[in-house]
C-alpha cells in the first residue's frame, strides 16, 4: 500500500554535512503549513483512492512544528485520503525538540513512530557536526519517549567523522542497544556538494575524510549489530525482528508514494515528479492554487535502474522475474551485466532473486552502477 511523505523545510541551524532542502528562517512556517495542506487537497486523487498505510514527516526538522500545526496536516490527510487505522505515522525529530510535554503532544495527535537524529552520544562529534542538541538531550528524549509509551523508535547515528574513534563508535552502538532501540539508521559520513563540510575541505580548513575509517566502522557496525540481534535489512538500516520501517521499505520495494512540500518527490510506478526546492516559490504557487513541480515519464531503463538501486540495497534483493517483465532488451542487458558479477561473487543469485554478496555491501553503489543501463 502507498504512503505519503511530507517535507518540512525548516531547521534551527545547519549541520555541516547536510545537503537536504531546508531553511533556518522560520518566517514562512505558518504559510508553509497552509501551502502543504493546499497541496494535499489538490493531490487527493494522485494515489487513485488506494489506502494509505504510512505517513512520514521528514525534512528539515519536522519537530520544529507545534502540535496544532502537525495536527492540521494530519487532519487534512485524513480528510482527503483513506488512511489505514493502523498506519505507521513517523516524525523525524531532533532531541532538543522532544521535551516530555512535546512527546505527550505528539502521541496525542497520533504520531506512533519517532525517527530521532541523535547522530552521536559524544559531545565532540555533535560540535564538529554543528548539531543543535547535546548528548544529554539525546539520553533524556529516548528515556522520556519510552516512558510515555513510544515503542517504535528509530535513531540516526553517523560514523566516519574525524572525531569518531573506533571505540567511540562502538560505544554509540552499545548505548543504542542498551536502550533496546528497535531500529537504527547508521550512515557513513559523506561530503556533499554545497555543504559547509565541502567548503571547509576545499578551503583547507578541514582535512579530506579518511575513507578507510568509514569502511572499517561500517564493517564494525554490521558485525556488532548482528551479534546483538539486529537484522541488516538495508545498507544503512538495522532493526530488531519485525521492526523494519514500513515507509522506507515501501520506497525500496517501489510502492507508490505521494510527496508533499518543497523539494518532495512523488512516484506512481510510471512517472516521477518533484516539487520546486524553494520555499517562497512553493508557497506563492500554492497560494495561487497550483503545484510548482517537474514531471518525468519513466522509461523502462529508468524503472530498471531505480529498481536495482533500491532493491539491491536491501536483504530482499531484486526479483529477476520483475526485471524480465520490463522486456527483452532490458532483461538481456541485465543478464549480460550480472553474469560476471555473479561469477566474481559480488552478486548472489538464489531462488530467482539477486542479492549483494555480504562483502560487496561496503562498495554497494559501485557494484550496482555496473548493472545500470545508460
Amino acid at each position: 500500500m502507498p504512503g505519503i511523505y511530507i517535507h518540512i523545510p525548516f531547521c534551527k541551524q545547519a549541520c555541516h554535512y547536510c545537503n537536504f532542502h531546508f531553511s533556518t528562517s522560520m518566517g514562512l512556517k505558518e504559510s508553509m503549513v497552509e501551502a502543504i495542506c493546499q497541496e494535499i487537497e489538490i493531490q487527493k486523487n494522485f494515489l487513485n483512492g488506494d489506502i494509505i498505510n504510512t505517513i512520514y514527516f521528514g525534512g528539515g526538522t519536522p519537530s520544529v512544528l507545534n502540535q496544532a500545526e502537525l495536527n492540521t496536516i494530519l487532519k487534512k490527510i485524513n480528510n482527503n485520503f483513506p488512511v489505514d487505522a493502523q498506519a505507521e505515522i513517523t516524525l523525524e525529530a531532533n532531541p532538543d525538540d522532544l521535551s516530555l510535554v512535546k512527546l505527550q503532544q505528539l502521541k496525542a495527535i497520533g504520531i506512533n513512530r519517532l525517527s530521532v537524529g541523535v547522530q552521536s552520544f559524544f559531545e565532540e562529534d555533535l560540535k564538529w557536526m554543528n548539531r543543535s542538541h547535546d548528548a544529554q538531550q539525546s539520553h533524556d528524549c529516548i528515556l522520556n519517549a519510552q516512558k510515555i509509551g513510544f515503542n517504535d523508535i528509530s535513531i540516526d547515528l553517523i560514523f566516519g567523522s574525524p572525531t569518531t574513534t573506533h571505540d567511540n563508535w562502538l560505544s554509540n552502538l552499545t548505548q543504542a542497544c542498551d536502550y533496546k532501540i528497535p531500529h537504527l539508521s547508521c550512515y557513513g559520513l559523506t561530503v556533499e556538494p554545497g555543504t559547509a563540510l565541502n567548503h571547509f575541505i576545499d578551503s583547507g580548513k578541514q582535512k579530506p575524510l579518511d575513507e578507510s575509517l568509514n569502511a572499517i566502522q561500517f564493517e564494525k557496525t554490521i558485525s556488532f549489530l548482528k551479534a546483538n540481534g539486529y537484522i541488516h535489512y538495508e545498507i544503512s538500516n538495522y532493526c530488531l525482528p519485525g521492526q523494519e520501517s514500513k515507509h522506507n521499505s515501501n520506497y525500496w520495494k517501489q510502492e507508490k508514494y505521494l510527496g508533499v512540500g518543497p523539494a518532495a518527490h512523488s512516484f506512481n510506478s510510471d512517472t516521477r515528479r518533484w516539487n520546486a526546492a524553494h520555499n517562497k516559490q512553493y508557497v506563492d504557487a500554492l497560494t495561487e492554487g497550483r503545484i510548482p513541480y517537474t514531471e518525468e515519464k519513466l522509461k523502462k531503463k529508468d524503472i530498471y535502474n531505480e529498481y536495482l538501486l533500491t532493491g539491491l540495497r536491501t536483504h530482499w534483493g531484486c526479483d529477476i522475474e520483475k526485471i524480465k517483465s520490463l522486456g527483452d532488451e532490458v532483461f538481456h542487458y541485465f543478464t549480460a551485466a550480472a553474469e560476471e558479477l555473479i561469477q566474481n561473487e559480488k552478486l548472489i543469485k538464489s531462488d530467482g532473486t539477486i542479492f549483494l554478496h555480504k562483502d560487496s555491501k561496503v562498495i554497494a553503489d559501485t557494484i550496482i552502477s555496473e548493472l545500470f543501463m545508460t
